[in-house]
C-alpha cells in the first residue's frame, strides 16, 4: 500500500520519456532529410563528373563510347557519319565506400590510359538554405600504357602519369534545374610542344534540365584554351563542349550525347581536344551505366541519392 502511489508516477514518467523519444526521432529524421538529394541523376554529366557520389556499397559499371567525326574531312556518308570509327572507348567501375566517398578505376582506349580516382562530398546543399551549394572534391590519376613513339617520350617512366584536382561546386535550383562549376588543375609530366605548359588550369560549367520524370537535357563546357594555355602552341586545340539526353530507367542510366572531344577522361579531353563544332568535328557518343547494390543495409534509406 505504501508503494501504491509509485505506479501512477512510473506510468507518467514513461509516457513523458516516450514522447521525448518520439520528438527526438522526428528531429533526427528531419535533419537527415534536410539535405538536397539527386542534384544530378548520374555521377557524370556529358564529359565532366557531376557532384554526385555513389551510395554506400553501390557499384556502378560504366561503358562509354565515342565515335568518329560526323562531318568534315573524316566524316560523311563513307564512315556512316562517324559510326564506322571509334575515337575512344571507356570501361570503368565506381564503388561507394560511404555515401560521400567514391573510388573508381577504368581504362580508356585513347592513349591506352588507365585511371583511378577518389571523389568525396565535402559539403551538401541544405533544404533550409543553411548550405546553399554542394561541394565535391575529385582527385584523379591517368596512366598511359601505350608503346612510346620515341625513345625519350616516356623516359623517365613518370612521364606516363598525369594528375587532376577538381572541386565541383553544384546547386540544385529547383526539381528541374541543376548547375555546377568545375575549376580544375591538370598536371602532365611531359608535353609534345615546349610552348604547351605542363600545368593547365581550366574552368568548366555543367547543367541538367529535367524534361520529364525520366528524361533530362544535359550539357557541359570546359574553358582551357585562352585561359592557361598560350595561343602560340603549334597544334590547334579547342574547348570541349558536350550536349546530350539522359534517360533513367531504375538502376540503368543511358546517355546519348554529341561532343567535339575525341577523348573521354578529363586527363585526355581537357588538354587534347583537336576538333571543332564548326568544321564537322562533332561526334556521337553514348553511355550505359548499370548500378549494383553489393551489400544491403539493415536500415536502408529509401531516399536514394541517385537512381
Amino acid at each position: 500500500m505504501k508503494l501504491g502511489w509509485m505506479l501512477p508516477l512510473f506510468l507518467a514518467v514513461t509516457a513523458q520519456a516516450q514522447q521525448a523519444d518520439s520528438l527526438l526521432a522526428k528531429l533526427d529524421s528531419s535533419n537527415a532529410y534536410n539535405t538536397v538529394e539527386a542534384t544530378f541523376k548520374s555521377t557524370r554529366v556529358v564529359l565532366s563528373h557531376s557532384s554526385e557520389t555513389q551510395k554506400k556499397h553501390d557499384l556502378d559499371l560504366r561503358i562509354r563510347h565515342h565515335f568518329g567525326d560526323i562531318g568534315g574531312q573524316f566524316g560523311g556518308s563513307h564512315t556512316l557519319f562517324g559510326l564506322d570509327v571509334a575515337s575512344d572507348l571507356f570501361i570503368g567501375l565506381d564503388y561507394g565506400i560511404t555515401d560521400r566517398l567514391t573510388i573508381g578505376i577504368g581504362r580508356s582506349r585513347q592513349n591506352e590510359t588507365y585511371n583511378a580516382f577518389l571523389k568525396y562530398k565535402v559539403l551538401q546543399q541544405k533544404n533550409d538554405g543553411s548550405m546553399p551549394v554542394t561541394v565535391t572534391a575529385l582527385v584523379q590519376t591517368g596512366w598511359i600504357m601505350r608503346e612510346p613513339r620515341s625513345s625519350s617520350e616516356f623516359s623517365p617512366y613518370s612521364n606516363r602519369l598525369s594528375y587532376l584536382v577538381e572541386p565541383i561546386i553544384a546547386r540544385k535550383f529547383s526539381s528541374h534545374l541543376s548547375v555546377e562549376l568545375l575549376p580544375a588543375w591538370l598536371h602532365r609530366n611531359i608535353t609534345t610542344d615546349p610552348d604547351d605548359p605542363e600545368n593547365l588550369f581550366s574552368i568548366g560549367i555543367a547543367g541538367r534540365l529535367k524534361l520529364t520524370r525520366r528524361i533530362s537535357f544535359v550539357a557541359d563546357y570546359t574553358w582551357v584554351n585562352g585561359l592557361s594555355r598560350p595561343p602560340i602552341v603549334s597544334q590547334t586545340y579547342y574547348n570541349p563542349l558536350g550536349v546530350g539526353i539522359e534517360i533513367e530507367t531504375g538502376g540503368h542510366v543511358f546517355s546519348l550525347d554529341f561532343m567535339n572531344s575525341e577523348s573521354i577522361l578529363e586527363n585526355n579531353f581537357i588538354p587534347n581536344t583537336k576538333k571543332s563544332w564548326t568544321n564537322g568535328g562533332v561526334r556521337f557518343g553514348f553511355t550505359i551505366s548499370r548500378n549494383f547494390t553489393l551489400f544491403k543495409s539493415k536500415n536502408a534509406d529509401t531516399r536514394s541519392k541517385i537512381y
